[in-house]
């Protein structure tokens, strides 16, 4: 079959031009089907989150028992992504961003019809197994469709600002399903997603041509980073519902990181390396990596902690809640795509990250002043806007730094670094600000003494203070990242992207 490239820049390197490609009019359109698949990806976390009580009315299952909804998907999603990255290099992206989807579609099906807890776990964790099979080739996609400068910057500003605001849109829809129609809607609105999306991706997305340039799969890496990233994940996980102290929380971590250190040891001898220390020792690379990382961490300072203090406290409603956060996502989608589309081509990734994590480390610090007699308006709309400008600055422009100047055979592994990178950051946040914020309250309501145990304003009061606490905690992670990741990143403008290294594709 006649070959074309993908990049929409043939015309200035020497290639193809742009109107002789037939897939170079169809870039938006696949842009839209990538969006959507990433949507449905982060937004998933959160919009069975609020789902929960529900669920567990209906198919009756313990408050112990709970945490395994949201574990399995993490457990799946966070171990095999580095994997399946690597296996998108060497079965083609297409293939593995559909088979995702119809994956992601089932185990939603499943989910949604669900009998009993057994079963609904079950769906969980195949949902995070398609998750990892889809969320990498979706933004490897992206990497290598848009290729000149300024489309690429324009695309990477509305994939990060979905990235950015996935969460809080899943909570509002969460809300809004669970309010008025039930439960299991939240499940089964990932299949409607995904038909759109299949049919968008099967009609769009060319096939890649066979190169002779593809790796091979690295078993024994494979084997040591997905049982690393599955006890590091499993560990904090675990501390939800266990002490630091408990075996099963600290052995699970320190199994994990020995892993992770014997799979870097690896990377340096093995042929055909999983991830190749290449991808990582860039230093704009790896920068952005430890941005989407610290990043991770920092917010579920806001959507974790300011949730229950809206739902528990002001007493919000699920749908008041997740458009409470609805400002937050317009300011991040504005400025990301600012930021994207203006500053990044000028200035690189180094600035914009800086400020971003300050700009976020200022509204964490703004949220502290919460109370029991706040107002939406006075202690909560500010900090949320300054949030979400920070957000749209890191995100965007790090996950377009993370994929520039990265080889066809890498893509795919390289891309799921940045996905595993939030994720493995998500699942650190969500234990560690959970336990200090926990720890703080408990020390609070010590102080006290026994009236603590029957005043339900003490109580409430006790709440806030953790709240605050884990505020404060995220306040000095993103003041951390900012130092760091303004260290390792380098100044200026990012590297131009070849588009002769962009991989061939046939229709």
């Amino acid at each position: 079959m006649a070959q074309t490239q993908t990049s929409a820049a043939r015309g200035e390197s020497g290639g193809a031009p742009a109107d002789e490609n037939p897939h170079h009019a169809k870039r938006w359109l696949i842009l839209a089907v990538i969006g959507l698949a990433q949507l449905m990806i982060v937004l998933d976390v959160t919009i069975v989150n609020i789902a929960l009580p529900d669920a567990q009315k209906a198919l009756k299952f313990t408050d112990g028992d709970r945490q395994w909804i949201v574990t399995a998907y993490s457990l799946a999603f966070g171990s095999l992504l580095l994997l399946f990255g690597r296996v998108s290099d060497l079965v083609g992206r297409r293939l593995m961003f559909l088979v995702g989807l119809v994956g992601f579609a089932a185990a939603s099906a499943l989910g949604g019809a669900a009998p009993n807890f057994e079963v609904l776990v079950t769906a969980r964790a195949i949902q995070g197994l398609a998750g990892a099979m889809l969320a990498p080739a979706a933004l490897s996609l992206l990497s290598t469709t848009f290729t000149e400068a300024k489309e690429r910057a324009k695309a990477f500003a509305v994939f990060g600002g979905i990235a950015g605001s996935g969460a809080a849109i899943g909570m509002l829809l969460g809300g809004v399903l669970t309010e008025y129609l039930n439960w299991r809607w939240t499940l089964f609105v990932n299949v409607a997603i995904s038909v759109v999306a299949i049919a968008g991706a099967a009609m769009l997305i060319p096939r890649q041509s066979k190169t002779e340039d593809r790796p091979k799969l690295d078993i024994l890496g494979t084997v040591l980073v997905s049982l690393g990233l599955f006890g590091i994940v499993y560990g904090f996980a675990n501390e939800e519902s266990h002490s630091w102290g408990a075996a099963s929380t600290w052995g699970f971590l320190v199994v994990g990181v020995v892993l992770i250190v014997a799979f870097v040891a690896w990377q340096t001898r093995a042929s055909h390396p999983l991830l190749p220390l290449r991808v990582l020792l860039d230093r704009n690379r790896g920068g952005s990596y430890l941005a989407v990382f610290i990043t991770g961490i920092g917010m579920f300072g806001v959507f974790l902690f300011l949730t229950y203090y809206l739902q528990a406290i002001l007493l919000y409603s699920p749908v008041k809640t997740g458009l409470a956060f609805l400002p937050m996502v317009g300011v991040l989608m504005v400025t990301a795509t600012v930021c994207t589309t203006q500053f990044y081509p000028r200035i690189g990734a180094k600035i914009l990250v800086f400020l971003g994590m300050l700009i976020g480390a200022g509204g964490m610090a703004w949220l502290t002043g919460i109370g029991l007699s706040s107002s939406y308006a006075t202690n909560i709309l500010g900090p949320l806007l300054l949030i979400g400008i920070g957000m749209g600055a890191i995100f965007a422009p790090a996950m377009n730094a993370a994929t520039s100047g990265i080889e066809p055979h890498d893509a795919g592994v390289a891309s799921a670094t940045v996905n595993t990178s939030q994720q493995i950051g998500g699942s650190i946040g969500t234990a560690l600000l959970n336990s200090l914020a926990a720890s703080a309250t408990t020390t609070y309501l010590a102080g006290k003494g026994a009236a603590a145990k029957t005043d339900q304003i003490i109580q409430a009061n006790g709440a806030i203070h953790g709240y605050i606490v884990a505020f404060w905690w995220a306040t000095a992670i993103f003041v951390a990242g900012a130092v760091i990741c303004g260290l390792i990143l380098r100044a200026g403008k990012p590297d131009p992207v070849d588009p002769d290294a962009v991989p061939a594709v046939h229709a």
